[in-house]
């Protein structure tokens, strides 16, 4: 015994052999506790319960070492996709969960059921604590299996982004298609497809699948938690005075034993409705129109009446309404098309960049049905659904054409212009965003507090004066639209926009646009920064410009630049 453990003893005093074999050692115990954690994932306080450990093992039991390398990643999801609170949902949402916990309780197989659903789906697509895949469903151009809001990228679409979409906006379901197509809805109403026919990579996550030609993979959602001026998936959208003609305005109707919000919203839902309106223990259902506008706003106080059903829900009177908006999609100024004959005249949108040029593209292209056009070419504007992005500027099919350019010889090429002004402090910080953060991202901490802000505020806050400045010498025939103006009065505004296009107004679709108005390029607010990022010798500059654009304006008898633009 003593020889053998000598020579174990000699062999480790050589110093490069006892070198290799400790990094030997330490590289094998980091990889066994990396491939433990990937299985493991939250265990502790607050962790997953004892079903999720054996749908993890279960899949991980047929899975390849691929799959255990996706189980590592789908651990780490599960730690960013967790939300806290309480969820606010429909009442199918509390259904569903409470059958689930009812199966569980029975011992039932809903377990077996859904690794069934997942056979030959890859590790990710497991449950998430936010959402299950449920199967491969016939979709039908003419005939939508979910109905609701739908978006598409060409280039980068991934199944959790479309299951974000979906659910911020409240819906239950969301589903993939020809791999760069999202869908969302509360129901589904199709028949199921072979999972086979679900074959098409996902365009920004080729490890996954995102549906089929005509084929959708749908996943069911859990809600995240609703702002404080929603109800479940519904928006809350004011008191309103009883129309003058309720049967012609709001044309579904039905009494509703112990009326509650839910089940106002719910068969308004279920009718494909975009409006939930509640008078006394009556639901009525329908969409914004010329006859009841939504834009008379009551106070509150005048639909103070309590819900049969829910003892701190106010459900209106006979004279004095309740609107909620449902998640359905309002599809009246959803199709748009490339103008029919070639354009006689080019009409510029122009705008200082961070000025709500994009947003504003949008607006314009639900409230006339035809694409807008860009002096540049932006792959992810063509991604998001702006097909005008890649003609020509001068094809003639577009409705109008976005541009940034100042310059005399730029802005002598179009024959008239809407010119897009926002307040300067809040354009500047969305341009700076944008260029350090993409189109809905942010600029890092590291951006504002380092010398790129302060360089940006030197070169671009003259631009943004110039650039109005240099529209309104050079320009033939001018529009004047402010952001903010645009914000609070969208349908004014855009309405004289649609006719300075020379376009007859459709005052059913201006009241669709109003209803879904963010679009897919919509930053979620400024994100606060812990300090102001200007500086006194930079609002001295800035308040300066504003002052020089305000004169301009007036002096073509244009109104001034709004107040809150002006220095205090």
């Amino acid at each position: 015994m003593a020889k053998p453990l000598l020579k174990i003893q000699r062999y480790f005093r050589r110093k490069p052999v006892r070198f290799f074999s400790l990094i030997l050692l330490y590289l094998t115990a980091g990889s066994l506790v990396f491939l433990h954690s990937g299985f493991v994932g939250d265990s502790g306080p607050g962790a997953r319960g004892g079903r999720d450990s054996v749908v993890a093992s279960e899949m991980g039991s047929r899975t390849s070492s691929s799959d255990t390398r996706g189980l590592s990643i789908m651990s780490r999801v599960f730690k960013e996709t967790r939300r806290t609170g309480r969820r606010y949902g429909p009442p199918w949402m509390k259904k569903t969960m409470h059958e689930r916990r009812e199966a569980e309780g029975r011992g039932g197989d809903y377990t077996s059921n859904w690794n069934r659903a997942l056979k030959g789906r890859n590790a990710k697509d497991t449950d998430d604590g936010r959402a299950k895949y449920i199967g491969c469903y016939v979709d039908d151009t003419q005939k939508r299996a979910l109905r609701g809001v739908s978006f598409f990228d060409y280039k980068k679409m991934t199944v959790f982004r479309c299951q974000d979409n979906c659910a911020e906006r409240g819906y239950m379901y969301a589903g993939l298609e020809f791999g760069a197509e999202c869908y969302c809805g509360h129901k589904i109403q199709a028949p199921n497809a072979s999972e086979s026919e679900c074959n098409m990579e996902c365009k920004g996550e080729k490890s996954n699948l995102c549906g089929g030609a005509n084929r959708l993979s749908i996943y069911r959602l859990e809600l995240s938690q609703e702002s404080a001026r929603r109800y479940g998936s519904a928006i809350f959208k004011g008191c309103f005075h009883r129309p003058d003609n309720v049967t012609l305005a709001l044309p579904f109707s039905a009494i509703i034993q112990n009326m509650s919000v839910d089940k106002c919203v719910d068969m308004c839902t279920e009718r494909e409705k975009s409006l939930a309106v509640l008078a006394g223990d009556r639901c009525y259902c329908g969409f914004p129109t010329p006859l009841f506008s939504l834009h008379e706003l009551e106070n509150e106080d005048m639909c103070l009446n309590r819900c049969h059903g829910e003892e701190f829900e106010s459900c209106g009177n006979d004279k004095f309404f309740v609107v909620y908006q449902t998640q359905v999609q309002d599809n009246r100024c959803m199709d748009r098309h490339f103008l029919p004959a070639r354009a006689k005249q080019l009409v510029a949108l122009a705008s200082f960049p961070g000025a709500g040029n994009t947003w504003a593209r949008h607006l314009i292209e639900l409230a006339t049905g035809f694409y807008t056009g860009s002096y540049y070419f932006d792959g992810s504007l063509y991604n998001k659904g702006f097909k005008g992005e890649r003609d020509h500027w001068r094809s003639g099919r577009t409705i109008c054409i976005k541009t940034h350019e100042s310059g005399k010889k730029e802005i002598e090429a179009f024959d008239s212009s809407i010119i897009m002004i926002r307040n300067p402090y809040k354009a500047l910080m969305a341009e700076f965003n944008r260029k350090y953060g993409g189109h809905i991202g942010f600029a890092s901490q590291a951006h504002w507090r380092g010398k790129e802000w302060p360089e940006f505020v030197k070169n671009y806050a003259p631009w943004w004066a110039s650039h109005t400045l240099d529209w309104l010498n050079y320009g033939k025939n001018v529009h004047v639209v402010h952001f903010e103006n645009l914000k609070r009065d969208l349908f004014s505004q855009l309405k004289g926009m649609v006719q300075f296009l020379g376009l007859k107004v459709s005052e059913d679709r201006l009241l669709c646009v109003e209803g879904q108005k963010d679009g897919n390029f919509k930053r979620s607010g400024l994100r606060k920064l812990e300090y102001d990022p200007y500086t006194p010798e930079m609002r001295a500059n800035i308040n300066e410009l504003i002052k020089t654009v305000n004169s301009a304006l007036k002096k073509r008898n244009m109104s001034g630049v709004p107040e809150e633009y002006m220095p205090r």
